[in-house]
């Protein structure tokens, strides 16, 4: 793609950010995408070949953004794993009280493709997922915690489970009880290493 191509691209994933987000993908057309951007819909197909391939698009382009946030909240966070990890609930749950704030964004979009799994869409919001999972696994190595990888799993169905929870009775307080409940599995995981640890045979 030449340099002069890439603002564009970028203007057409921005405006259909804004709208999928705000609206759901089913309910917004390429042409308002189009009009969005302040492109014609001739241009957006130069682009992309289809509204699916821009949907894709919209996931991936969220993709680094939402992991480095996230990551970032986890770093700033004084004290143990365990605050580190309520720590990032904390804030999702503070950016959840925005009157703008429509839930996960793949969540939402898995949701409205429910019946179409092999959208590129929802191969997108898969690896979104994956990669928080493996991030977090490694960091949960890093500080030597018993079953990183299960541990992992465990928050992101507790993260998961609270955005969908909190979009329905819209209270962010789920999302903050979903972050004590996900501190006390980094505690419990970190006491079961060191007792692993304590009984380590010598060799």
């Amino acid at each position: 793609m030449s340099d002069a191509s890439k603002p564009t691209r970028k203007r057409i994933i921005d405006a259909a950010s804004k709208l999928f987000y705000a609206e759901g993908i089913g309910r917004v057309s390429v042409d308002a995408v189009a009009e969005k951007a302040g492109l014609t819909k001739r241009t957006l197909y130069y682009h992309f070949k289809s509204k699916d391939d821009l949907v894709a698009a919209y996931l991936d382009a969220r993709d680094q953004p939402n992991l480095k946030q996230m990551a970032g909240w986890f770093d700033d966070a004084e004290g143990g794993p365990d605050r580190k990890v309520e720590a990032i609930f904390s804030n999702l749950a503070r950016v959840a009280r925005h009157p703008k704030w429509k839930g996960c964004g793949f969540l939402r979009t898995a949701a409205e493709l429910a019946a179409m799994p092999g959208h590129p869409a929802v191969k997108a919001g898969a690896r979104h997922k994956a990669n928080f999972e493996n991030w977090l696994a490694s960091e949960f190595t890093g500080r030597r915690l018993a079953e990183p990888e299960i541990l992992a799993r465990e928050i992101v169905l507790l993260m998961d489970g609270a955005f969908s929870i909190t979009l329905v009775h819209r209270n962010p307080a789920y999302i903050e009880a979903a972050g004590r409940a996900a501190a006390t599995l980094v505690r419990a995981r970190g006491s079961l290493g060191r007792e692993e640890e304590s009984f380590a045979p010598v060799t």
